[in-house]
């Protein structure tokens, strides 16, 4: 009885070379290289350069705004009412011989705060609210999306509106309006990722080896599921600054003499028709800030898209 011969074996073709391992065995970490493609982004467009340089100088505005200006945005000269913009008045003078730069540049810290404010707001009240009717389910799912539906269902400047009534006037209460009306889209869109990231293998083991929700919510779901509610927070910073400066030209936000971007426009449309600048420039800044807001965070958003 004879042996059967062996057939070589054909070697099998050749493996493709990974990614780069340092002397451990490990993969580099590809974060940094993710954050300068992210930062570099401004720097393959005009457009997004130039949202940059407005956002900084906006935020300079509000922190520093005596580098900027050195006039009173309260106090004013009666002999030089109502002066066109120039060299010694950028923006102009008002009916009180104002200056109407230094007024936008001291409103700027106004109109910043209470979009920050409102953002905190909304943020971490439809943090709390998508967490807990994602995660829990049931009868918390669905009493917290009946009551998010029923916010979506009126008009956001009734609902602020409303809101303002009941509170005050002032821009603290401007911006808890605008903060609670915002509440209900990023819970909606909270709870949607804690579904999605509910259901992960690791989120799944760690609740069948008995690990206790405040444990699972903070370390498990929340960092990976916070990144599109900050995209959409991103996203709403310009609307906000919209939001608040309208409220603010319809009287709601402080009391003259205060500053507000919105109140400046409201307090200028009377002599539209003599001194166009009085509304027509604090209406620009308005405009240009919102643009470079949307601008600088549709660009953030593709970016983190395509990691």
């Amino acid at each position: 009885m004879t042996n059967p011969t062996k057939t070589p074996v054909a070697p099998g073709p050749a493996r493709e070379p990974g990614p780069a391992q340092d002397q451990d065995g490990r993969q580099p970490a590809r974060e940094p290289a993710r954050i300068r493609r992210t930062l570099g982004a401004p720097l393959r467009s005009p457009g997004v350069t130039l949202s940059v340089l407005v956002l900084l100088l906006v935020l300079g505005w509000a922190v520093v705004p005596e580098w900027f200006t050195g006039r009173s945005p309260l106090t004013g000269t009666p002999g030089e009412r109502f002066r066109p913009p120039g060299t010694e008045h950028l923006f102009g003078t008002d009916q009180l011989g104002r200056d109407i730069y230094a007024r936008v540049v001291h409103g700027a810290s106004l109109s910043l705060r209470a979009t920050v404010a409102a953002l905190l707001i909304a943020l971490v009240g439809g943090v709390v609210l998508g967490l807990v009717a994602g995660f829990f389910g049931r009868w918390a799912d669905a009493a917290i999306m009946r009551i998010v539906e029923i916010m979506l269902s009126v008009p956001p400047v009734l609902l602020s509106l409303t809101i303002i009534t009941a509170l005050g006037f002032g821009t603290g209460q401007v911006a808890i309006a605008i903060g609670v009306t915002s509440v209900a889209a990023f819970a909606r869109v909270m709870r949607a990722e804690v579904l999605r990231v509910r259901t992960a293998p690791y989120v799944e083991a760690a609740i069948l080896c008995g690990t206790r929700w405040w444990r699972i919510l903070p370390r498990y779901i929340l960092p990976a599921a916070i990144g599109p509610v900050l995209a959409l927070a991103a996203l709403d910073f310009g609307l906000v600054v919209l939001a608040i400066s309208s409220l603010s030209f319809l009287g709601y936000g402080e009391p003259p003499p205060a500053p507000e971007w919105g109140a400046l426009v409201a307090e200028g449309r009377n002599y539209l028709a003599t001194s166009w600048w009085l509304t027509t420039l604090p209406s620009l800044t308005v405009t240009v800030v919102v643009l470079a807001a949307n601008r600088l965070s549709r660009v953030l958003e593709a970016e983190g898209r395509n990691r």
